[in-house]
């Protein structure tokens, strides 16, 4: 899932160094480019050859990245098709399963072990199905590919490093379309400066060691900048004179704040008073809601949908003893059509929405928000019918 954030950066921030190896061509050609930067980049003749010998071009993985979805549901069915009784039991087992890991990993670096299970069930179901494609095929491919070589070509020469430690066979190494290898799907780059060998067995071997793939996970979460022995979501009741413009990542303030306003735990009590953090109010002021603390933005670093992001760290507060959110009873959504609609009617009146693709981004959610405040509406980012035929 990291993916979709380097593709991000690097459609903002551009190559990072000049293409010695140009994409496109012959793909043979390609790939012996491919071995002499490799040599220049300190990697032996052999070892380049080798590595990279039996490469081929996959149709599979260029399908793939043609037709890669976007999360479209809202937050409540999105969240009730990924979270299931039997995958609740099975985090549980997990945990109880590999508790001296999950002890270590709260030790080293502050993480609740209920966080990398949820990655660990929604990344490939606890290492059920971790993908079929050849890694280094897909990485090679895609990197010759023209739409965004600058992402995967720093990949192939770390999935290089991992060859020559022992911890990738080129022939063998499967995974996710994009690269992604392992349990928590992580990819090559990321394996090589946070992987760890949880299992004392010489290698980190993400695919086949739960306790490699847990430990190096954890280690990217706090280099991504997870903050030791602190919370990352809860659910909370707000008061109906709440203002809602407040609402969303957007806006923060202390949980002292937040309490003098009339937010409270629906279940214990709220963190400390002096950390900053968000209301999250996913489908509107009538639905479900949440306190966002600081960590809860890391989460947006492994993949940027927002609702991912929330069904994810939610269901890590499941994991670690939370009951079942309160859905209440919000507004109807829109369906695509009707969100094109909406965005169309945004621009038109000069908001930013980005691209009027059906979607509800971050983008149309501020712009929703601001109409609405504008229509002297509550303002809670949340797009309806009866916003659509207001506008």
């Amino acid at each position: 899932m990291r993916i979709a954030i380097l593709m991000a950066a690097m459609a903002t921030a551009g190559a990072l160094h000049a293409q010695e190896t140009p994409c496109g061509g012959g793909f043979g050609a390609f790939v012996e480019g491919l071995k002499a930067e490799a040599v220049t980049l300190g990697h032996a003749p052999e070892t380049a050859e080798r590595f990279l010998s039996g490469v081929s071009q996959s149709d599979a993985v260029l399908k793939a990245d043609r037709r890669q979805g976007i999360f479209q549901d809202p937050f409540i069915t999105f969240s009730r098709k990924l979270i299931s009784q039997s995958r609740l039991d099975k985090g549980r087992q997990m945990a109880d399963r590999y508790a001296s890991v999950f002890d270590r990993i709260e030790q080293e670096y502050g993480l609740s072990r209920g966080v990398l299970l949820a990655f660990w069930a929604f990344e490939t179901d606890y290492g059920a199905f971790q993908g079929d494609f050849n890694t280094l095929n897909a990485l090679v491919t895609l990197a010759h590919d023209c739409r965004r070589p600058e992402i995967f070509r720093p990949q192939i020469f770390a999935a290089l490093s991992l060859y020559e430690n022992g911890d990738f066979d080129p022939a063998t190494t499967t995974g996710a379309w994009a690269g992604e290898i392992g349990m928590v799907q992580m990819l090559p780059k990321d394996i090589l400066e946070n992987g760890v060998d949880g299992d004392g067995d010489g290698h980190v071997t993400l695919k086949t060691s739960a306790p490699d793939a847990l430990l190096s996970g954890a280690k990217m979460l706090s280099h991504l900048g997870w903050r030791p022995n602190e919370p990352w979501l809860q659910e909370v009741v707000l008061p109906e004179d709440l203002e809602w413009y407040d609402t969303g990542m957007h806006a923060t303030k202390t949980v002292a704040e937040w309490e003098q306003l009339g937010v409270r735990a629906r279940n214990g009590q709220l963190d400390d008073g002096r950390l900053e953090a968000s209301i999250v109010i996913p489908q509107g002021k009538d639905g479900p809601a949440f306190i966002a603390y600081p960590n809860f933005s890391v989460y947006f670093e492994w993949n940027q949908s927002f609702t991912y992001v929330l069904t994810a760290a939610y269901f890590g507060t499941r994991l670690e003893g939370a009951p079942v959110y309160d859905a209440r009873d919000p507004a109807p959504g829109l369906s695509g059509d009707q969100m094109k609609r909406l965005q169309g009617k945004l621009a038109e009146r000069g908001y930013d929405v980005g691209e009027i693709d059906g979607i509800l981004g971050a983008g149309t959610r501020a712009a929703v928000r601001d109409v609405q405040r504008e229509l002297g509406l509550p303002a809670d980012a949340w797009p309806t019918p009866d916003l659509l035929l207001r506008l």
